[in-house]
């Protein structure tokens, strides 16, 4: 494998909703350059990026997978990236280490949820973009219909390169409108093309549209401008190279039109992402100074070497695959780089190319490419690596909170000692689940970003580490409570031969504020209860409390306080006194109106504007209290509070409200009293599980 220099490097991300065909397009365009000798079928689970079992079982991309193409003398690294909702962090991490997006649209389905929010994540970058109009062979492909609804919704200026030849099952090849010929795709033929003229029943649309391609290309810029005005047209070169710098300056968005699956135009739309998107030496990479002053690195090889680690792989058997960029120098095999992030040295032992699955050792990186590295102790995603003493490092990634949470239950003994191990290696990778055991329930809590991403998670954690566990929706974190202040008495005598036992207590238990918890005093005066007994007391009503007493939920937001007892000279011992301050505890919660409390969370919804209506509705019948609404660009935020109960199956009403346009992020914030016509059932589930 050669070594390519900045200036043949392209780094491209393949964004879009899922079902576009990202996966199969990234194998066509690999089957084109020769980079495998069969077209990979997503339906066969034979495509280069997507080798993981699940994903293969699944039939969808579940992580971003790095795979390269050479083409014209240019590497082209491709980084596929998964279209569902729950994995979109993979696809942001891949758009931070691209130079330009290619964003896949159903030539069927036009935008989808997840075209915007890619096409959103690559405009925050500021990040050129491409178009492809995939799966134009299929019933009711519509390019016009299609390039309506890109121009509405996402609100660029896009620009056909080509015009689509045939329509449906009927569609056989493209227009080339920079260069005005037609190509012809025989299937079988290795996806190359032939040369023809154009057809002359789409001559006239052609001639159009390349019109208005050349005059949109002369007004960005100057000089092609009065080239125009002087000879009413551009030549082809001129209109390649303002197109090249118009792609990359944003000011337009190029559309260019496959199938995927039956390998039409895979070769013209390498040919553009050689001709129009940009080198990394057309784009320093951003980072900080030590000032945290924003600063851009060229891309450089002679430069001081900083790479970015964008994704780590846990593989159970090679270890640790960690991911970077280099964004400026050269790495070489067999040398030390120093972590930045965590002031640790590192051994770049042998450096790798991925291609899927597939790792071919190099002996250098250049700036400007992407690699791997196997084994690196201390280095994750996120950090930066470098030459020691440099001043610039990469902001790691803001990864969004999790949304959902199951509890997971090994299945067996030797499950329950690796399950902590194993999902920190998964977190490695997937920086987006957390796992965290719940001190009230005492359950391992697995939350993701969804119903699908804690599915996934767990059958990584069988495939992979050999680990089963149980999913079920966790455990409320109810807690019990007073209304009355109340007083009472417990008396502990017991005599057993010898030395008895006693211990006697009065208490007064009155109400706290939310929130605070639990308190106790002493108003022990003239020696009631010794002082080295009062302790005990506490402890008995601690421990009860903690056992709960409606439910089995821990009581909180009470004081108490001892003021009166007896003991015996012989007989009182702390054991004693312990369980009076329990049976005192007892006593008190029959008058006191106990009641519970149930965890009350933030909620923030963002969701097109269509949908608000009825998404406050469903708030309401699920005792929500909105707090507000605001709109957010195209989407509208709404914050409400909602307690915790009525969320745990929420993400699949959003989903199917809004048709997955929809997301929302909650927190907790509070506890308030359970409505009581909702105790009965708790009560009676909370007995159910303890029995």
């Amino acid at each position: 494998m050669r070594v390519y220099d900045t200036p043949s490097i392209r780094n491209v991300a393949i964004v879009g909703h899922s079902g576009s065909g990202k996966t199969q397009l990234t194998s066509a365009m690999l089957f084109n350059a020769g980079m495998v000798t069969r077209l990979g079928m997503v339906d066969e689970g034979t495509t280069v990026t997507d080798f993981d079992e699940e994903a293969i079982e699944r039939k969808h991309t579940l992580s971003a997978n790095l795979a390269y193409a050479e083409w014209n003398k240019t590497k082209i690294n491709i980084i596929d990236t998964p279209g569902i909702a729950n994995f979109l962090s993979e696809a942001k991490a891949a758009l931070s280490v691209s130079d330009a997006a290619v964003v896949v649209v159903d030539a069927v389905a036009g935008v989808e949820v997840q075209t915007e929010k890619t096409w959103a994540a690559a405009e925050e970058l500021g990040i050129p973009r491409v178009i492809v109009l995939n799966l134009l062979d299929r019933e009711r492909a519509s390019l016009e219909r299609s390039l309506a609804a890109l121009r509405e919704v996402l609100g660029r200026t896009i620009v056909p390169l080509q015009l689509p030849l045939g329509k449906e099952q009927s569609f056989r090849g493209v227009v080339d409108l920079v260069a005005m010929k037609a190509l012809v795709f025989t299937p079988g033929d290795h996806g190359k093309p032939s040369v023809e003229e154009i057809p002359d029943d789409i001559a006239d649309s052609a001639k159009t549209a390349r019109d208005a391609l050349i005059e949109m290309v002369a007004e960005a810029d100057d000089t092609l401008m009065e080239r125009f005005f002087d000879t009413g047209t551009l030549t082809q070169k001129e209109l390649e190279g303002g197109l090249r710098t118009a792609v990359i300056a944003g000011q337009f968005v190029p559309l260019l039109c496959t199938s995927a699956t039956l390998n039409i135009g895979i070769a013209p739309l390498l040919d553009a992402l050689v001709t129009y998107t940009p080198s990394p030496a057309d784009r320093p990479f951003p980072g900080v100074d030590t000032n945290d002053n924003a600063v851009a690195l060229a891309a450089s090889s002679e430069s001081p070497t900083a790479a970015f680690v964008w994704k780590t792989i846990a593989d159970p058997f090679a270890g640790r695959i960690t991911m970077f960029r280099v964004a400026s120098g050269t790495i070489k095999a067999d040398t030390s780089v120093h972590n930045l992030t965590k002031d640790a040295d590192e051994r770049c032992g042998h450096l790798l190319l991925l291609q899927g699955k597939t790792q071919t050792a190099v002996d250098e990186i250049r700036a400007g490419d992407l690699g791997a590295v196997a084994k690196l102790r201390d280095t994750h995603t996120g950090d930066t690596l470098a030459d020691k003493g440099n001043a610039v490092t990469f902001p790691p990634f803001t990864f969004p909170e999790p949304v959902l949470s199951y509890a997971i239950e090994p299945k067996s003994r030797s499950d329950e000692e690796k399950i902590s191990t194993s999902l920190q290696r998964l977190r490695e990778e997937d920086p987006t689940i957390e796992y965290a055991r719940d001190d009230q329930t005492k359950e391992l809590l697995l939350s993701g970003q969804g119903q699908l991403h804690i599915e996934v998670t767990v059958a990584k954690l069988k495939r992979r580490f050999g680990v089963e566990v149980n999913l079920k929706l966790p455990r409320i974190a109810y807690r019990e409570t007073i209304l009355a202040q109340t007083e009472a008495h417990g008396r502990h005598k017991k005599q057993t031969g010898g030395h008895g036992q006693f211990g006697d207590c009065k208490i007064r238990m009155e109400p706290l504020p939310r929130g605070s918890d639990f308190e106790f005093a002493n108003e022990i005066f003239g020696g009631a209860i010794p002082r080295q007994f009062v302790p005990a007391v506490e402890k008995g009503i601690q421990e009860s409390r903690k056992r709960g007493y409606l439910a089995g939920y821990p009581v909180v937001d009470f004081k108490a306080t001892v003021f009166d007892g007896s003991f015996h000279p012989v007989d009182s011992n702390e054991m004693s006194f312990k369980m009076a301050g329990s049976l005192a505890f007892k006593d008190a919660m029959t008058r006191a109106k106990p009641t519970l409390l149930e965890p009350v969370m933030n909620v923030e919804i963002y969701t097109p504007g269509e949908f608000a209506g009825d998404l406050m509705g469903d708030l309401n019948g699920r005792r929500g209290r909105i707090e507000g609404m605001e709109p957010r660009g195209t989407m509208t935020a709404i914050k409400a509070q909602v307690p915790m109960a009525e969320m745990l199956t929420y993400e699949q009403q959003l989903t199917s409200a809004t048709g997955g346009r929809g997301a929302y992020h909650m927190e907790f914030s509070h506890y308030e009293e359970v409505p009581t016509h909702l105790h009965s059932k708790i009560i009676s589930a909370a007995k159910a599980e303890r029995s």
